[in-house]
């Protein structure tokens, strides 16, 4: 048998097989961006560029540093300082440019923030320097009990409708799942503008100091188990809603590549497992991939995107209510305490 195509394609742009380093510190240089083609991925997000650094730099930071502090005295200790960013917009501008010269992989910028503001300008620039596609990478986590759910997610369309207007690269979307009805918001999304959606943004928490009663940052990577849900939504959405799909959060291996590419996404995105055990993972696993696929005679990735999907499983309603009941019911107890299916 001969060896199975691994080629998939992601918001138009066709890539050699699906996995693509996502938004991490592997990007911060040149160097590191080199790395990962080496290493042989398929195409590399780029660490994001925050809605923070493009407001430092227009001089107009001061407001949003200052606006509600006075209630919540540890807020000014937490955000980080202008000179803790890695680069500031120009300087993350001029790497994207000289990793589009350098390279010869599909290199994405990411704009990570909640509002329009500098953004349109920006996604303007990346896509001047050579960005094959952007990343929306919306991040908001609302306090004020007068801002209303939908309040919040117009917020986000918006953001999606003014980059929409002013580029005419790919626009991705990623988001967390924390929407009423995420399908409904899906469909929005992709209305607005965007052609692919990256599931799912981690939830980042902070925590607690309690030597020196301090809330700190805490950056916990990620662990395959954490690919059940983003799993469950791509395989519910697949079908439904005309988008790309991403999976990310709990890519470690091929197995996880495999998972997501039967649930209906285009690429499995990775970042967690190569911070972990290196780039020289990529290699591994795309060989771990291609054997996989052999031994269970698959030709191709396209051959099984979207063939565990809710629209073509045999039981749909294990996506919904009915597993729910399935998995409560499913745990006994032997001596040991393990579980017995």
């Amino acid at each position: 048998m001969s060896k199975p195509d691994l080629s998939t394609s992601y918001l138009g742009i066709k890539l050699a097989h699906p996995l693509v380093a996502s938004a991490s510190p592997l990007s911060y240089t040149l160097d590191g961006i080199r790395r990962l083609e080496d290493a042989g991925v398929a195409a590399v997000v780029m660490y994001s560029l925050f809605e923070e650094q493009i407001e430092q730099e227009s001089h107009a930071l001061h407001h949003y540093l200052e606006y509600g502090t006075h209630s919540y005295a540890e807020a000014l200790d937490y955000f980080p300082q202008p000179d803790q960013f890695n680069v500031g917009p120009h300087e993350y501008l001029e790497l994207l440019r000289k990793a589009k010269e350098a390279t010869q992989i599909p290199i994405m910028g990411s704009l990570n923030g909640v509002s329009s503001g500098g953004w349109i300008e920006y996604a303007r620039m990346m896509q001047e320097a050579g960005a094959d596609a952007i990343e929306l990478n919306l991040y908001y986590l609302p306090t004020d009990p007068t801002l209303t759910g939908l309040e919040v997610e117009e917020m986000y369309l918006d953001v999606v409708r003014d980059v929409r207007q002013s580029v005419t690269i790919p626009i991705a979307v990623k988001v967390g799942p924390y929407f009423s009805n995420f399908t409904h918001m899906a469909a929005r999304f992709v209305q607005a503008g965007a052609s692919g959606l990256v599931l799912f943004n981690r939830f980042y928490q902070p925590d607690f100091d309690l030597e020196h009663l301090e809330v700190t940052p805490n950056l916990v990577l990620s662990r395959a188990d954490e690919l059940r849900l983003p799993l469950t939504w791509i395989a519910i959405l697949y079908g439904r809603i005309q988008a790309d799909f991403a999976i990310t959060s709990g890519v470690h291996s091929h197995l996880e590549v495999l998972k997501g590419m039967m649930a209906g996404a285009k690429v499995a995105m990775m970042a967690s497992e190569l911070l972990k055990n290196g780039v020289e993972r990529v290699g591994a696993i795309l060989q771990d991939l291609q054997t996989w696929m052999q031994e269970h005679e698959y030709e191709s990735i396209r051959q099984m995107q979207g063939s565990m999907s809710q629209k073509h499983v045999a039981n749909p309603d294990a996506f919904e209510r009915g597993n729910y009941m399935k998995v409560l019911r499913s745990w006994r107890p032997d001596p040991t305490g393990r579980l017995i299916k």
